[in-house]
């Protein structure tokens, strides 16, 4: 086990029905099964992170099987690059850090979240998996202890992300393309704002580098007024955009392109 105290950042061993530090700080394991290592004074709010309806929608969408392309194609890069122990960072309910697991069965894999409704959800899916409830910005795992963090589709703290890394390991990043969802975005807006697909190569840190990088982009029919609902309540345009233009999009059936950029980014040194 390489998980570490998020308040004194000593090594926590197994006990009972949790884990304990050095210094008595225990953590109890839940019944679903996930350790919540995410102290109160840590938290911005109550319950930080996505609640229960956004959590449901993205579990719908994820299971309708819309995205299976994307999440196989990150499961087949993962395995090429044969991690020992890796860290789905900003995992949400879990579909991709399941997918994961499959490919790499013999890794030791962590999926950490700070939404425990999401975790909750995440432990049904691999109970194999240590699900944590924890900060992305204080991951509670050993330096240099993971030869493979993944993330998708989640925000990122680069120094924590090399903090973590192994020398030789390396970033998995998911995240949108350009064309992502084009046509829904010009339903929803007067004014179509470009991702910015570079913005995050300039934000690796020294001792960090580009080594891989590829797009995955297809058509996808949404023909359920569910699905395009669901797909709403699981972004930002659920409330960026105005409730007419929503209610116009859940509407009628839509095609969107899907178009998604995989990069692996290597820690090269210490």
């Amino acid at each position: 086990m390489s998980l570490t105290c998020p308040l004194c950042q000593g090594a926590l061993s197994a006990v009972d029905n949790g884990v304990a530090c050095p210094a008595g700080h225990r953590f109890d394991r839940a019944r679903q099964g996930y350790l919540n290592l995410l102290p109160v004074q840590h938290k911005n709010s109550r319950d930080p992170g996505d609640n229960a309806a956004m959590v449901e929608a993205r579990r719908r969408f994820l299971d309708g099987g819309h995205y299976a392309p994307l999440a196989r194609r990150l499961a087949e890069l993962a395995a090429g690059y044969a991690p020992a122990r890796w860290l789905d960072i900003g995992c949400g309910e879990g579909y991709y850090s399941a997918q994961l697991a499959d490919a790499l069965p013999a890794a030791d894999g962590y999926a950490l979240d700070i939404s425990r409704e999401a975790i909750k959800r995440g432990c049904k899916r691999s109970p194999q998996l240590t699900w944590l409830v924890a900060s992305m910005a204080r991951v509670p795992l050993a330096d240099a202890s993971c030869q493979l963090l993944a993330s998708v589709f989640s925000p990122l703290d680069w120094q924590e992300a090399k903090r973590l890394l192994a020398p030789g390991g390396g970033l998995l990043r998911m995240g949108p393309s350009r064309e992502h969802l084009m046509q829904l975005r010009q339903k929803l807006y007067d004014e179509v704002r470009d991702y910015d697909e570079q913005k995050h190569l300039e934000l690796i840190p020294a001792g960090m580098r580009l080594a891989h990088s590829e797009t995955l982009s297809f058509a996808l029919q949404l023909s359920s007024s569910e699905a395009r609902a669901d797909l709403l309540a699981m972004t930002p345009h659920g409330w960026r955009a105005s409730a007419e233009r929503r209610a116009a999009v859940i509407a009628e059936p839509l095609e969107v392109t899907v178009a998604i950029r995989y990069d692996w980014i290597e820690r090269t040194g210490h």
